[in-house]
């Protein structure tokens, strides 16, 4: 696996509505708050960084989770996530431009591989329900701001990423849905 170009720590705190610290080797890069409805779901969250705009995370409206939408402080969008099956534990990313998947790691741990669909993995959350903390591996050019998105994501269903997901492509980490690899 290729060294990461950036890596960032997550550290949580709070019971109901959660505080995400997240820092990289120079110090504290922003928090994300995550609020949760009266029954638990979750409503939104807020990532305020320590320089830059505010990113908002709704909940769209609908049945299915993982079904968010971000926006910026002046009401631009950003992206949106579906998530087509309770079955499937893939969640779909949309940016504008390209099409992106959150998927399970690979062997049994918590964390999940945001994917390309040609490139491959772009970056890697490690995640340790356990002590709140969590890393993400930065292997490609990818925006801030999708990274803190894809982790709003992933840290609201852990558990489902401990059963092992697909192989991926020791060459790119990954496989283009809908492909097979070459033979």
């Amino acid at each position: 696996m290729a060294e990461p170009i950036a890596s960032y720590t997550i550290q949580a705190s709070g019971l109901w509505s959660t505080r995400h610290r997240i820092s990289n080797a120079t110090g504290t890069v922003g928090s994300l708050t995550v609020r949760r409805s009266g029954v638990g779901v979750v409503e939104s969250g807020t990532f305020q960084p320590d320089k830059g705009e505010v990113l908002t995370f709704r909940r769209d409206p609908g049945i299915l989770r993982g079904q968010f939408s971000v926006w910026t402080e002046g009401r631009e969008w950003l992206g949106s996530s579906l998530r087509w099956s309770v079955m499937r534990r893939e969640i779909a990313l949309h940016t504008g431009n390209k099409p992106l998947r959150l998927v399970p790691l690979p062997g049994f741990s918590f964390g999940w591989s945001l994917q390309a669909p040609k490139t491959g993995e772009m970056a890697r959350i490690h995640g340790n329900p356990l002590t709140r903390k969590a890393r993400v591996d930065v292997f490609r050019k990818v925006d801030f701001e999708l990274l803190v998105f894809a982790y709003f994501l992933g840290s609201q269903i852990w558990l489902e990423s401990l059963w092992p997901g697909p192989e991926l492509d020791p060459e790119t980490h990954a496989t283009p849905a809908g492909k097979a690899s070459p033979s």
